[in-house]
């Protein structure tokens, strides 16, 4: 592994994501939004008439004190799996809160050692209903890391299966893909591609328009092809009790 060139951040990716489900039918969305890269240590302190339309808040990601920072909570999820990273970097694609309200599909971290080595990626991924759940991933080159199913993300999707995450360091252009197998069949292919934008107050102002409250309707769009699901009689997946994780309460009641 070579040690990478310290990018400059913040930085803004306008995204298009697509979402193609195989089975028990075919259905294919996507939709346009976008999303922060940010250094975890160094998170984008905006002026305060922008200020409602970015707002990044560690409790809005992985478990730990209300006092935490976003890079303590980093290091906590690190350290216990034995990881330490001696002070490296950690980059992050991330949703901000937009007008009180987030909504982090899969937020990625990039993790470095002390020396600019990328040793790990993170891929926390957060349901509906405010439950989250983070994956330890090995560097993402050309080939994809497998990583086993844990959180129950839709109500027509349980836990069996694995994913398989091409999470490549986002440079000029981001191009992510998250496919859930089952029975080594893709069940399930999500695709995140965008272009790096400034992160000025213009382009922010200019986004408000092209891509108005993009959590608010990611969020929508996700009701909105859950209700289409149903509609097609996609079956329900039966949850247990010892599936339910802890809930961000906030996210919820904000929902």
């Amino acid at each position: 592994m070579e040690s990478v060139e310290r990018e400059q951040t913040p930085a803004i990716y306008r995204t298009r994501v697509t979402h193609l489900r195989r089975a028990p039918v075919h259905h294919y969305f996507e939709h346009n939004s976008y999303s922060w890269y940010v250094d975890v240590d160094d998170l984008p302190r905006l002026p305060g008439w922008l200020a409602p339309f970015a707002r990044f808040e560690a409790t809005d990601h992985f478990d730990g004190a209300a006092d935490d920072t976003l890079r303590d909570r980093v290091d906590a999820f690190l350290a216990r799996r034995g990881i330490d990273l001696g002070g490296g970097r950690v980059t992050a694609l991330l949703q901000a809160r937009v007008l009180g309200y987030v909504y982090n599909p899969v937020s990625l971290y990039w993790c470095h050692d002390a020396k600019g080595v990328l040793r790990h990626v993170i891929a926390e991924v957060h349901n509906p209903a405010g439950e989250r759940h983070a994956y330890l991933l090995p560097p993402c080159g050309p080939n994809p890391a497998m990583v086993h199913k844990q959180l129950y993300t839709s109500s027509f999707t349980g836990v069996d299966g694995y994913y398989l995450v091409r999470a490549p360091r986002p440079e000029d252009r981001l191009d992510m893909t998250v496919s859930l197998h089952r029975s080594d069949q893709p069940a399930i292919v999500t695709t995140l591609r965008g272009s790096r934008r400034p992160a000025t107050a213009g382009q922010l102002l200019r986004l408000q328009f092209t891509a108005p409250l993009a959590p608010w309707t990611t969020a929508m769009s996700m009701r909105i092809q859950a209700a289409i699901l149903r509609m097609r009689r996609v079956p329900v997946a039966p949850r247990r009790a010892a599936e339910r994780l802890p809930v961000d309460t906030r996210q919820v009641a904000q929902a």
